[in-house]
């Protein structure tokens, strides 16, 4: 028999041999050495419009779509940026109200981003790690706005969800209705932010670590609708000089510059009295109609901002609530 041991051991080559397995090709981190695994010490992740903060990948989600980990990392004590995640979930914001309408309220407004505010001006919330996997993101388009000649109601914003796993699904609850005269209900609807009321309705309702309440309109001399909530303020009440203004969003820095989103809608021109409208709320917030003719303004797309009340005494149409978005990062080296 030949001995393959001694042939091995004897060659003119086994110099070169020993010497490049030696060198730091990358064997171990590439799995190519005896016994190595690949081993990738930060989260990778697919899914939306991937872009780059430092050292962090920020994935934003405009419409529906999929996070999939494919790498969860090694935990942070061990040198890698493990598997946490900083969100922003924001859902669609409410339309606006027909005929004297009060305004759509903003979105529901959720992040765990340090440092960060959540909806209401309620302290960001707990770190979340992700298994590896697929996880569903649900985008909430706006709520469309009331038309003068129908019911003259908007419509509720859609929630936005990212579903992270198990029973800890992150959803935001979409924006509130404004109403318009002759409504019903009469007061605007609850939801992330409440929506404004029109001239003998009260605002909406928000939700608790998500938004603020929508504001009341006035009965008469002046007729005006209230404001709808944003995610940083109440709307504001109509009164004796003016439709109620929306109330102004919050600014979130997880993609790396700061961005205002989910501002509430502003009440719409009463012709009664020839009031002013309201002006919509910072982040996005849609104005209201500025005469009796005139229609709501909408909220802006991918702010979850709600859309203004249309302007009273006219066939007009509430402005539609902006659609939300999610936005997802993590630290990738």
């Amino acid at each position: 028999m030949r001995d393959l041991k001694n042939k091995l051991t004897s060659s003119k080559n086994t110099k070169n041999i020993q010497n490049r397995k030696g060198k730091s090709f990358g064997y171990q981190v590439l799995g190519f050495g005896a016994g190595g695994e690949s081993v990738n010490p930060f989260m990778l992740a697919t899914g939306g419009t991937i872009t780059e903060d430092g050292d962090y990948k920020v994935h934003t989600f405009t419409g529906d779509g999929t996070f999939t980990v494919v790498c969860a990392g090694t935990p942070t004590g061990t040198g890698g940026g493990g598997s946490l995640i900083d969100y922003l979930v924001i859902a669609g914001g409410g339309g606006g109200g027909g005929d004297y309408g009060g305004g759509g309220g903003g979105g529901g407004y959720r992040t765990n981003k340090s440092g960060q505010t959540s909806g209401r001006n309620s302290s960001a919330e707990g770190s979340v790690a992700l298994p590896l996997g697929a996880k569903t993101v649900t985008v909430g388009a706006g709520g469309a706005g009331g038309v003068a000649d129908a019911s003259r109601r908007g419509n509720q914003g859609n929630d936005s969800v990212f579903d992270v796993g198990g029973p800890a699904q992150t959803s935001s609850t979409g924006g509130g209705y404004g109403t318009g005269e002759g409504s019903s209900p009469v007061s605007g609807g609850n939801g992330g932010a409440g929506g404004g009321g029109f001239y003998n309705g009260s605002g909406g309702c928000g939700t608790i670590a998500q938004g603020f309440d929508g504001g009341n309109g006035q009965t008469g001399p002046a007729y005006t609708a209230g404001g709808g909530g944003g995610s940083s303020e109440g709307g504001q009440n109509g009164d004796s000089s003016s439709s109620g203004r929306g109330g102004n969003g919050l600014a979130n820095n997880i993609t790396g510059s700061s961005v205002t989103r989910t501002g509430g809608g502003g009440g719409g021109f009463s012709s009664d009295q020839s009031n002013p409208q309201g002006a919509g709320g910072s982040g996005g917030g849609g104005a209201g109609g500025t005469s009796a003719s005139s229609n709501g303004t909408a909220g802006t797309v991918n702010t979850g901002s709600g859309g203004g009340g249309s302007g009273g005494g006219g066939s007009t149409t509430g402005g539609a609530g902006g659609s939300g978005v999610v936005i997802i990062r993590y630290k990738f080296q």
